[in-house]
């Protein structure tokens, strides 16, 4: 996961529940954390009324963080209850790994034009990839689709309300599931996104970074911190998001915006630099990924079908184009036809 502006959900007035129609929002999470308890160091009790390790209990940390989130909570399409739990979903799958500026748009435009689960399941899975833009990762377009099918064929075209229903669904994790769940239907789940765990690092362990895969160590310290109340829980799960976006950020730390600078574990120990394994950096200029968006945005534009040599055109060396388009042929974003012509998919 990258460390991106992404923010948390549910702007709501402090003592308020969220309703069950909808008023959340993602951040940068994925589905492909793997779950290694490699960091002993965090292994509060999980019975979510335990002191952190600094200390500090954890509802000296939730009334701070709930009243900035009260004050600074920004006001984002899919937080508010007209979005529904659909809405949730897609800003869910749109915002992993993507700025909250480059989603806007594309967000406004999906949900005008696919309101419902139903919406986008009458539709070929290639226009969920042509919608989908240059927001990257455009597998993602085509997970959602799938969701959205069976949504419609085993949900009524309602997207459940369900924790293991929502996980059942094609193209969900764990972090989907429990981020869907929390915000959109007011439940109680630890939801762990980078800002998440940014913030827990810090805040509570002592350390700069979280580990790059999440651990069992840090889903039980974020169990551990969860209030009691569901509808507080959901307000900590949005507000813990959010202070990592805007405040608790991966470069440029504001601490003086802190709501919780003078019980930071990292703070009091007087910000000491990451010493684990290195960061993962992102690179995309000369990569395969950068030839996947060239050859996709000639399909995205096209009306239909396009020769091999519209393909061709756009990227110079022909082994790594070619190990592009074969990579997106096998992922299914792309159709071979007859006659060396391709099409976004149709089925």
């Amino acid at each position: 996961m990258t460390s991106i502006d992404a923010p948390a959900s549910l702007s709501l007035p402090t003592g308020a529940t969220p309703t069950r129609t909808g008023a959340g929002l993602p951040v940068t999470g994925t589905d492909t954390d793997t779950d290694t308890d490699t960091d002993t160091s965090i292994n509060p009790s999980r019975t979510g009324t335990g002191p952190s390790s600094t200390g500090t209990a954890p509802a000296e940390l939730h009334g701070p963080v709930l009243a900035w989130f009260d004050r600074h909570a920004r006001d984002l399409p899919w937080r508010r209850p007209e979005a529904g739990a659909w809405g949730v979903m897609v800003s869910e799958f749109m915002l992993q790994q993507t700025p909250v500026v480059r989603v806007l748009p594309v967000y406004e435009q999906w949900l005008a034009r696919w309101p419902r689960p139903a919406d986008l399941a009458a539709e070929p899975p290639g226009e969920a990839v042509r919608a989908w833009g240059r927001l990257g990762y455009p597998r993602r377009a085509l997970r959602l689709h799938a969701a959205a099918v069976a949504i419609r064929d085993r949900h009524r075209g309602d997207v459940p309300s369900d924790h293991g229903q929502l996980l059942a669904l094609p193209g969900i994790g764990e972090y989907t599931a429990a981020a869907v769940a929390s915000f959109a239907f007011g439940q109680r789940h630890a939801v762990l996104d980078t800002n998440v765990r940014r913030v827990l690092a810090r805040a509570a362990s002592g350390i700069q970074y979280p580990p790059n895969a999440t651990t069992a160590a840090e889903r039980r310290l974020a169990r551990a911190l969860l209030p009691e109340d569901e509808g507080t829980a959901a307000r900590w799960a949005a507000a813990s998001m959010e202070l990592g976006a805007l405040v608790c950020t991966a470069k440029n730390e504001d601490c003086g915006r802190c709501p919780v600078a003078d019980r930071c574990a990292w703070l009091l120990a007087g910000k000491p630099a990451h010493d684990g394994p290195p960061r993962r950096g992102q690179t995309y200029a000369g990569t395969d990924r950068q030839v996947r968006g060239r050859l996709l945005a000639v399909l995205r534009d096209a009306p239909g079908s396009v020769p091999q040599s519209a393909l061709d055109a756009v990227w110079d060396e022909p082994v790594q184009r070619g190990r592009a388009l074969d990579g997106l042929v096998s992922d299914g974003l792309v159709e071979p036809l007859d006659g060396g012509r391709y099409r976004l998919p149709l089925t």
